[in-house]
């Protein structure tokens, strides 16, 4: 292939009169190119066909499509990486003299030829009135412990305008906690709810939907209609997942210090709307005039309000204790043992009533895989952690040891509320029993209570043994013990 200029000055030879050798000579090519470019009729653009030439990676191409076609069953965060193909076919293919680079190319020719059609998103049209649904996850301080916590976050697209609310868990009580709320708050109920896969609320199973009652109930009490996006496809419901991240950064930096939960969330959804004074980041208008737009779509609150809870009917123990949520046990009175009870399980409390509908007792609803019980004084270690002046007359006192009550009696202030604060976190951690059994072992071992010490013992107490990250070889204190003698 010899350059246009030089074409153009055979063509323009020719056309002078020159003969072919002249031009030839004249041009510096050969006879035969000048025939060929004086009889060529088309110099139109042509794009350059790449011929397929065999590589040295053509043995593990079927390999690395099974790979790739394996990861479209599975979550998107655990799919290969064009490293991870090519470290796993160095590893167990025995693979050799490939480059990386060879293996990268390919891998995101592949992925692109398998993603046609698939990573294109469309550009969805949200009518005013509708919601989409989420949650996100924060640090808190409660009753001034560090706690990881949900927060329910429901977004009107329309307008981007979004509520949040913090709640315990992500269960369909919180759910419909949050709904309530948010209801109750901009006086109207969405025409319809999107919703993650959220296991609290309902899961899309194939082409069905299976929902807990409770909130099945919630839905025909507001009469909002609801849909569930896909698994592992959060640019369906795009608005929820970014107003998520957003909310995080500036309502709960720096960590929250929430003592009562309840008035939290009602100041919490005026600072909501007050973040709703900047402009729509597409319409140009200020969010909370579109917003006026969706109050106006709303449905109807109902008359009566929803109880957002789950109706159970256990049965109690010897100790007329009842068990819910596996490992927590909730007391109602030794005079009940043995009896058929009604509970109430909403967000923040669990009710307890008798058979026949008498209202017996209400309790905090415990959360966590850690045990817990009511009738354990470590149901009071939050108060009195932040109060240690009411140690004297506490139940947590009563319940010691002598010889732990007797070593915190002899505590100054700061030193008490240091122990209380270890017993409580610890408590959450293993649970009551297994934390006074290790402060009580520390004690008489030591003379004193440190937390690792603590932790430790309370973990080998709770589940039997204690796992360590390297196996421990104990052969040299053997060998140190053994010379001693």
């Amino acid at each position: 292939m010899i350059s246009m200029s030089k074409v153009n000055s055979i063509r323009e030879k020719w056309r002078n009169g020159a003969s072919v050798c002249d031009i030839a000579k004249s041009v510096g090519v050969s006879r035969n190119t000048v025939y060929k470019y004086v009889g060529e009729d088309d110099f139109s653009p042509k794009p350059e066909c790449r011929r397929a030439r065999p590589s040295k990676l053509d043995p593990y191409k079927p390999i690395i499509d099974q790979w790739l076609e394996d990861d479209r069953k599975e979550n998107p965060k655990q799919r290969h990486t064009a490293k991870r193909i090519y470290d796993r076919l160095t590893e167990e293919c025995r693979m050799a003299d490939v480059s990386r680079t060879t293996v990268e190319r390919y891998v995101r020719k592949a992925k692109a030829s398998m993603n046609t059609g698939e990573a294109a998103f469309l550009d969805l049209v949200w009518a005013p009135g509708e919601a989409q649904a989420d949650f996100g996850e924060a640090a808190f301080c409660v009753k001034g412990v560090r706690r990881k916590l949900k927060f329910f976050v429901l977004v009107f697209p329309f307008s981007n305008v979004g509520f949040a609310q913090v709640l315990p868990g992500e269960n369909a009580e919180c759910v419909c906690r949050g709904l309530k709320n948010v209801f109750g708050y901009i006086g109207g109920v969405p025409v319809r709810i999107v919703f993650g896969n959220a296991a609290g609320v309902g899961r899309k199973l194939c082409d069905g939907i299976r929902t807990t009652d409770v909130f099945e109930r919630c839905a025909a009490h507001y009469g909002f209609a609801y849909t569930f996006c896909n698994p592992y496809a959060g640019h369906e419901k795009g608005g929820v997942e970014n107003k998520v991240g957003m909310q995080r950064r500036n309502l709960f930096v720096p960590v929250p210090r929430i003592w009562d939960a309840d008035k939290y969330n009602s100041r919490l959804l005026d600072r909501c709307m007050d973040m709703a004074g900047k402009d729509h980041y597409l319409k140009g208008e200020p969010e909370r005039q579109l917003f006026q737009e969706d109050a106006f779509a709303l449905l109807s609150l109902p008359e009566k309000p929803f109880s957002c809870v789950t109706i159970r009917y256990p049965k109690t123990d010897k100790k007329g204790r009842v068990r819910i949520d596996g490992q927590h046990w909730y007391s109602t009175d030794p005079a009940f043992a043995g009896q058929e009870m009604i509970v109430a399980l909403g967000a923040f409390k669990v009710t307890i009533y008798t058979n026949e509908a008498e209202f017996v007792c209400e309790h905090d609803r415990a959360y966590g895989s850690a045990p817990s019980s009511t009738a354990d004084p470590a149901s009071q270690l939050a108060l009195l952690a932040h109060r240690p002046g009411a140690w004297a007359n506490s139940q947590v006192r009563a319940s010691l040891p002598d010889q732990l009550r007797d070593h915190f009696d002899s505590l100054d202030k700061p030193g008490l509320a240091a122990g209380l604060r270890l017993m409580r976190d610890q408590s959450a951690a293993s649970g009551w029993d297994a934390t006074v059994g290790a402060m009580e072992a520390v004690l008489s071992a030591c003379g004193r209570i440190d937390g690792p010490s603590v932790a430790l013992s309370a973990a080998r107490t709770a589940s039997g043994t204690v796992a360590y990250d390297e196996p421990v070889d104990l052969a040299a204190y053997d060998a140190i013990m053994g010379g001693a003698r």
